[in-house]
């Protein structure tokens, strides 16, 4: 089987497993954003705790972010972990946000993918990760998020190892798709990652657990295959 016919099978596979995931868990885009920014490094679990403090501050949006006292944010922000960090990256982003779009997030949705890509890659905090997580499920951009459970699945199922560039795996999971039109490439992406991190909690976390997960059959073929290799 072909490396992008695996991953669309992949995809079928847990969809018809475990249904749509209605990700990113938001109420709004910049809720998105700044999730995007306070999940690194930490447990989602944190991660919303930090955020009902921003909730109950009223500064959970962009004119909150921009008027909050920077000390009074850290410690909104403290559950999240490494909060003084995230304090000024999501400072960072407000300062951004406003100096190149005017303050408006559909201002800066509307660019090319690409650019704004690169736009984002250049802000303190902000990896592939991040950038990619804040394009595909705040912005509605085709872009795929390339995660530790992602890195995990495809290397024990023998298709790209665990630590190859990130570039090389979101490039790959991308070509799969790439016959599709711009809305359903988008969806596939956001429901294919968010699948990713479904099965990765359940079967695919740093010990392996196959026994019941929706993949095994096909981690069964790769066996089977190395065996008459």
């Amino acid at each position: 089987m072909q490396k992008a016919e695996q991953i669309r099978s992949f995809y079928s596979t847990l969809f018809e497993a475990y249904g749509p995931q209605y990700w990113w868990p938001a109420k709004t885009r910049f809720e998105v954003i700044v999730g995007a920014y306070l999940t690194q490094n930490t447990s989602w679990k944190n991660v919303e705790r930090a955020l009902v403090n921003l909730r109950q501050a009223g500064a959970l949006n962009v004119k909150g972010i921009r008027e909050i006292d920077h000390k009074h944010l850290e410690q909104l922000l403290r559950p999240s972990g490494y909060f003084r960090q995230k304090a000024e990256h999501i400072k960072a982003f407000i300062g951004y946000l406003d100096t190149t779009y005017g303050g408006s997030l559909s201002r800066m949705f509307a660019q090319p993918t690409a650019q704004l890509r690169a736009e984002l890659l250049e802000l303190k905090g902000v990896g592939p990760e991040t950038a990619d997580s804040i394009l595909l499920y705040a912005g509605g951009h085709p872009t795929f998020v390339v995660d530790v459970y992602t890195r995990r699945i495809l290397d024990r199922h023998r298709i790209l190892p665990f630590a190859a560039k990130y570039s090389e795996l979101k490039t790959l999971v991308e070509q799969a798709f790439a016959k599709e039109e711009p809305t359903q490439r988008t969806r596939c992406f956001n429901e294919l990652h968010a699948l990713i991190v479904a099965v990765g909690k359940n079967h695919c976390n740093t010990a392996a657990k196959c026994d019941g997960c929706p993949l095994q059959p096909f981690l069964i073929n790769v066996n089977s295959e190395l065996a008459h290799s």
